[in-house]
């Protein structure tokens, strides 16, 4: 993008701009170390959630195929009562996943690819400042 710096005619003025711009970008970075670390995380919680998940559905298979066959009595409330829970503990990471797993990963992917840009903008802003700063008497 193309500034109007020629604008500036003050030292100073460019001064003022470049510190502003320099904090703005140790601030663009700060979140982007941030946003890496959470990445991180969601890579990691992602792949752990998967595998809880088909855990657990295996599990409610198992349930269903152990309730068909069992007549009706004590152990079968017993077994119907576990898989209430695995019930719960499924609903629970299918919605842990939205929060924690691959859908959370790429919106933080984005956020990042984002904050990269700006961050790259920034540096360009300041170049071209201390550019113009060069220039003035």
């Amino acid at each position: 993008m193309a500034y109007s710096v020629a604008a500036i005619t003050k030292k100073a003025d460019c001064d003022v701009l470049i510190n502003d711009a320099k904090k703005e970008k140790n601030d663009l970075e700060f979140r982007k170390l941030a946003l890496q670390r959470q990445q991180t995380s969601y890579t990691e919680n992602s792949v752990e959630l998967e595998a809880e998940l088909t855990q657990v559905n295996g599990e409610l298979a198992a349930y269903d195929t152990i309730i068909a066959g069992l007549p009706d009595g004590e152990l079968k409330t017993e077994q119907i009562k576990k898989k209430k829970k695995a019930e719960l503990k499924q609903f629970l990471l299918t919605d842990k996943q939205h929060d924690y797993g691959v859908v959370a990963l790429l919106a933080k992917e984005l956020d990042l690819t984002r904050l990269e840009k700006d961050i790259e903008a920034t540096g360009n802003f300041i170049a071209v400042i201390e550019v113009h700063k060069a220039t003035l008497p």
